[in-house]
């Protein structure tokens, strides 16, 4: 459903409450077929000050406020400082961060034994692939993040540059509040430099493992 902005997708209805726009970071170079999760790739930095040339836009046209969160990883933080030297407040938190794959971060996706994938799959929300983190971890520490970025008063509205593992966590927690999800129900991951609209009338946290 399209919330009214180009190349936007909106989650939910018009509910009171505050709102996260969720921008995916521009495509950062060396990615392709590789496990990437916390490895801290570089982008093009003409994409991303075209990422923060939208932002910018759509806070203007809409009366957001000139604030934006995001990891410190430099696909996302770079948006963020470019947006920063614009005048606006740059957020920076690793709560904010995609998830940790541990010892696969890095690799090829081809190089990984199925059956440490399969393993994965079969304990999709509490397994940590790669002895990194689970998906219980990531939607924790998102649930901070997001709580924190409330508590700044910032009209009722959240912009953050973000990680498409953290996008699709929030897309799935808003559609079913409790619960965790199989593998075969995650979400598509957003394409870069889309933005996701989230009405939230309040982000719960996350249940009980």
């Amino acid at each position: 459903m399209n919330g009214g902005l180009m190349g936007s997708h909106s989650i939910g209805g018009a509910t009171a409450g505050p709102t996260l726009h969720l921008w995916r970071h521009p495509r950062p170079r060396g990615a392709h077929g590789r496990c990437i999760g916390q490895t801290d790739l570089p982008v093009d930095r003409r994409k991303a000050k075209r990422l923060a040339h939208r932002i910018r836009q759509q806070a203007r046209r809409h009366g957001w406020p000139r604030e934006v969160h995001s990891s410190p990883l430099q696909r996302c933080a770079l948006v963020g400082r470019i947006l920063r030297r614009w005048g606006w407040r740059h957020h920076v938190h690793a709560d904010w961060s995609e998830m940790n794959f541990g010892q696969w971060e890095g690799r090829r996706w081809a190089d990984i034994p199925g059956e440490a994938v399969e393993a994965w799959v079969q304990d999709f929300a509490h397994h940590a692939p790669g002895q990194g983190e689970s998906l219980v971890d990531l939607a924790g520490r998102v649930a901070r993040g997001a709580q924190r970025g409330r508590a700044l008063g910032d009209g009722g509205h959240m912009l953050v540059v973000a990680h498409a593992g953290v996008m699709q966590w929030l897309q799935w927690r808003h559609v079913h509040p409790a619960g965790w999800p199989e593998a075969a129900q995650w979400p598509a991951a957003p394409r870069y430099l889309a933005c996701w609209h989230l009405a939230c009338p309040g982000l719960p946290p996350p249940p009980n493992q």
